[in-house]
């Protein structure tokens, strides 16, 4: 995908799978790619709609968690676009678990009982459901990675003060809980999730993506309990069985290590598997959309000049 240059456009950023365009001060533009990353890497071929899947699933969450709390997204003018209000980013990321998996049981299993601040009790195992919901949030390290963080040294270093810690906690909380209300409705459970906020004046609102299983980690409900019974593993509706592949194929992202190469057979599975995805997340047929660069600027364009004519 190319850069465009749009009116007004004041910086470009190109992330790690978006390309987010800043207008003026206050508005954004982010185009969700098929750039695909793991293990803080992007892996070398793009996965086809990848980026219309996330941009759709996040467009139709953000709507339905809108009476919670505000959001960033005015409009979506193209399948992979959102155009959206400038926050200043609060620079934590809030990660809410219901269910001690991952990172969560890494730790456990580890012998701590205590993550971010938040407590875990005795005699669980992995995938077990939590006693009720916990927020533990990261921060960027300098290198990058994402490092654990608790609320009290969040206040401590300023990253937050106490009264909006307490917005921000609540609104993940309620919005973890709306999200599991609508996975429960599709046969999913919403394991892990996260959410980032930022700010326009003093009101907090919600940015980015939101219930996406690039961002959220689903379980199927049928058979949950029973596999947890019997002690098996849980399948993932998640990008997870990617990072699984690059596991089996000795890649974790660290130094000296290359990336596998991609089959054009694996590339087509992966698009397969992430329109899965939205058809089991969002309980519709998945309608794949090409539009030529020359179009999707055009559509941008002509969306941002309607805002421009409506402030």
């Amino acid at each position: 995908m190319g850069d465009f240059n749009f009116k007004d456009q004041t910086s470009f950023y190109r992330g790690k799978v978006r390309d987010v365009y800043t207008i003026g001060e206050d508005w954004l533009v982010m185009i969700a790619s098929d750039r695909i990353s793991a293990f803080d890497v992007i892996l070398p071929r793009p996965i086809p709609f990848k980026g219309q899947v996330l941009n759709q699933i996040a467009s139709h969450m953000l709507e339905a968690t809108r009476d919670i709390c505000p959001n960033w997204l005015i409009n979506t003018p193209a399948p992979t676009v959102s155009i959206g209000k400038k926050c200043v980013p609060f620079k934590i990321e809030m990660v809410v678990r219901g269910y001690l998996t991952g990172h969560a049981w890494r730790t456990y299993r580890d012998g701590k009982r205590v993550l971010c601040g938040a407590p875990l009790p005795e005699g669980m195992n992995e995938n077990d459901p939590l006693p009720t919901p916990i927020i533990t949030p990261s921060t960027k390290a300098a290198e990058g990675h994402d490092e654990d963080i608790s609320p009290a040294e969040i206040i401590q270093q300023g990253l937050a003060s106490e009264k909006e810690w307490e917005v921000l906690s609540s609104y993940a909380l309620r919005l973890y809980e709306r999200g599991s209300q609508i996975a429960k409705s599709r046969g999913l459970i919403l394991v892990d999730t996260k959410y980032e906020f930022g700010k326009i004046g003093n009101e907090i609102f919600l940015m980015d993506e939101v219930h996406t299983p690039d961002s959220s980690r689903y379980f199927f409900a049928e058979g949950y309990e029973e596999r947890q019974r019997k002690g098996e593993r849980q399948p993932q509706l998640s990008k997870e069985f990617v990072r699984e592949w690059l596991i089996q194929n000795n890649f974790m992202g660290k130094e000296g290590q290359s990336v596998p190469a991609m089959s054009d057979s694996w590339v087509e599975t992966i698009s397969k598997r992430y329109i899965e995805l939205y058809e089991k997340v969002i309980g519709e047929t998945f309608h794949p959309v090409s539009l030529s660069e020359e179009e999707m600027g055009e559509t941008i364009e002509k969306s941002l000049l309607q805002l421009e004519t409506t402030r």
